[in-house]
């Protein structure tokens, strides 16, 4: 695709909208010129009168398609500025003019929408009015409005009685039994690479350790841990078992509200995994089999069976941990409408505490683009209606949508939602989608977040990141050749956050 800005605009904001309409759009300098490359013209002024206006052009198979939108500076309840406002409003315009379509959530682009909706409610606008806004000012569809209205109200139940002195930790495990051929994880597979876990987890538990005594000296108490990856069931029992005692003689896991281990894999639980699990309080784990469909399965590279399932959530079930979440992916390739509501049919039967419905989503580096160039579509009738479908069910079943997020190129612009039991949301996933509370993180490709909670709403938090070598050999090279000076720069530059804190 080739863009072009003309004012005050953010170039990768109109990038993030081109790609509502135009999914895996790749914006390189090198583009050519043709018919079926998209040019996008932007030009953002402003006017005497108080106000953005935004003209957009779109050229496309030798067609012209033009749109102008103008937002004046004191339009109720606009939360972002008004230029952007009025690009999204012109792109829109345009984009429903050449595909015939209206996206669902508008031109919202963030991966929070719930976050807008839960500013919209703090300025004092209430529910319906918020309802309203995001309907009538980001032209998200009704349902959609509703379901990050409702998203929203769940997590402030939960952000409510959340104390300040209060944190997290995410905990790394890159590696995977094998690779689902639409991954976008930095996980690892190879024979070679999975030699690796000894000593990663050796090093993870120093860093591990490390950061538990910077949380002491911070006086701050750890509220949940979350062991994610990848599939951290892939380590066998001697390895998890060294990571879960390692965890449990550092930190009181009776006093933790939420102690998660994903294992992902059906393949890689056993009765001995879930007992250790147990044994060193481990509160919530995933069982996620993404369809129960074999063909799509197999297809997707997944190693395991819709069979492999059963007896795996069996074994979880029976281990006498408190929540089982259960993930399915709408959209797969290969996958219908009438597959995945037969998947989801068959999980509510179960009834775990806890259901996630992906919309299928696909990054650059995934294997399934070898294969299928044309994987994106920006109709995608059959995950609409899954994602659709996967929402009435579970209001139907008593679950109630906790939290949600959204990616760049998913399937139908569609969105990531979390479903729970009353009771029984997991606390981590809030916490980390809203940046409402500070998270430290060990491992490979691992982000500390830090949250400044001083201010006076969450959504207007100080945050940065610590980012950790994205690949298990660089982390190991990192922390075995220098490993005090590696640990020592993380220090100070928390200990520098929340000096900066204090000062406030």
């Amino acid at each position: 695709m080739i863009l072009n800005l003309n004012g005050d605009i953010n170039r990768y904001y109109v990038q993030t909208l081109c790609m509502i309409f135009f999914p895996g759009a790749t914006f390189g300098k090198d583009e050519v010129p043709s018919e079926t490359v998209p040019q996008v013209n932007v030009d953002v002024y402003k006017d005497v009168g108080g106000s953005d206006t935004a003209y957009v052009s779109i050229k496309l198979n030798n067609k012209l398609y033009e749109a102008t939108a103008t937002v004046s500076y004191d339009e109720d309840v606009i939360i972002a500025n008004p230029a952007s406002i009025a690009v999204g409003r012109a792109l829109l315009a345009c984009g429903k003019e050449i595909f015939n379509q209206t996206p669902p959530w508008g031109i919202l682009t963030g991966i929070r929408p719930a976050k807008i909706a839960n500013t919209l409610i703090h300025k004092g606008n209430g529910i319906l009015k918020s309802k309203r806004i995001l309907r009538d000012k980001y032209h998200l569809n009704p349902q959609k409005a509703a379901l990050a209205v409702s998203v929203a109200t769940s997590e402030n139940k939960i952000l409510k009685k959340l104390p300040k002195n209060n944190c997290s930790i995410y905990i790394s495990i890159p590696f995977c039994p094998s690779r689902c051929s639409y991954c976008s994880f930095v996980s690892y597979t190879s024979a070679k690479l999975l030699s690796l876990i000894n000593e990663y987890v050796d090093v993870l538990i120093s860093e591990f350790n490390d950061t538990v005594e910077i949380i002491r000296k911070l006086n701050l108490e750890v509220s949940t841990v979350y062991i994610g990856g990848g599939t951290p069931t892939t380590l066998n029992c001697e390895q998890l078992e060294k990571l879960l005692l390692a965890i449990s003689s550092s930190i009181d896991t009776e006093k933790l509200a939420e102690f998660t281990l994903e294992a992902g894999r059906p393949d890689t639980i056993t009765e001995e995994k879930m007992a250790l699990a147990y044994k060193y309080g481990v509160t919530r784990v995933s069982v996620n089999p993404q369809t129960l469909n074999d063909d799509i399965l197999k297809s997707i590279g997944r190693r395991h069976t819709t069979e492999d399932f059963y007896k795996a959530y069996n074994i979880a079930q029976n281990s006498g941990i408190r929540d089982i979440n259960v993930d399915l992916i709408a959209g797969l390739p290969g996958d219908d409408f009438k597959n995945f509501s037969d998947s989801m049919d068959k999980v509510i039967e179960l009834m775990p505490s806890n259901i996630t419905v992906h919309s299928f989503c696909v990054k650059k580096s995934a294997d399934v683009l070898r294969s299928n160039s044309d994987i994106y579509s920006l109709s995608s009738n059959d995950a609409v209606k899954s994602v659709s479908y996967s929402q009435l069910k579970t209001k139907l079943a008593g679950y109630k949508p906790y939290y949600m997020y959204r990616q760049k190129n998913t399937i139908g612009n569609l969105e990531n939602v979390g479903f729970s039991l009353d009771g029984h949301e997991s606390l981590y996933n809030v916490f980390m989608m809203e940046e409402v509370q500070t998270i430290f993180a060990v491992g490979a490709g691992a982000v500390t977040k830090l949250v400044d909670r001083n201010a006076d709403f969450y959504a207007e938090s100080r945050i940065e990141r610590i980012f950790n070598p994205k690949y298990p050999y660089e982390y190991l090279r990192n922390y075995s050749e220098d490993k005090e000076r590696v640990r020592r720069m993380r220090e100070e530059k928390i200990f520098e956050f929340f000096s900066y804190k204090e000062n406030q």
